[in-house]
């Protein structure tokens, strides 16, 4: 196989394709290398070990819902009727083209009881996602309901979304956003 040369920034994101699609356990460093178009040793001038790959690629995730969809809760220039529908929209424009579900949902099951840092990094993760809702519930509900419904709303999208790759159908996902759009109009 050629060498090319291939940033952090490449790798993780096709590990976290393979982590998605074939599970954290079944994706072994060859696995990566193979899809990066990588000879296995290279990998480890970026990456210490699959451990770094995983916890990198859960906080690239991470970074990436805060800076493109959590940040909207904190907009002055929207209302919060376009938070939550923004919110919402972004959030459904990444999962319905995301094959594989949800990384973090997806490690929190199959990881998080025997690794403490992945475990700390998807709690962060998820604690981050139900702030930025119940900053905008927090408008039409009290501060305990606001976060109730935040709550309940990650926990349906994440149920919806493991339903939507297990039958391959939207529909019910779709109405998720619906209900939270509908709880703040």
């Amino acid at each position: 196989m050629a060498i090319k040369k291939t940033s952090r920034q490449e790798i993780l994101q096709e590990a976290i394709k393979l982590f998605k699609i074939r599970g954290y356990y079944n994706t072994s460093m060859a696995n990566i290398a193979d899809a990066c178009g990588l000879i296995k040793g290279s990998i480890y001038h970026h990456f210490k070990s699959k451990d770094e790959i995983g916890l990198e690629s859960l906080k690239y995730i991470h970074d990436y819902f805060c800076e493109h969809i959590f940040s909207l809760a904190v907009r002055s220039d929207l209302s919060n009727v376009q938070k939550i529908k923004l919110f919402v929209q972004k959030t459904d424009d990444y999962f319905l083209h995301s094959e594989g579900g949800c990384l973090l949902g997806n490690l929190a099951l199959e990881v998080s009881h025997e690794n403490l840092a992945f475990k700390e990094e998807i709690k962060a993760y998820f604690s981050a996602w139900e702030d930025a809702l119940a900053k905008i519930f927090g408008a039409k509900y009290t501060d305990k309901e606001a976060h109730e419904l935040a709550q309940e709303y990650v926990a349906l999208t994440q149920g919806a979304i493991m339903m939507m790759n297990l039958y391959g159908s939207s529909e019910n996902y779709l109405k998720v956003g619906e209900k939270i759009i509908s709880l703040i109009e």
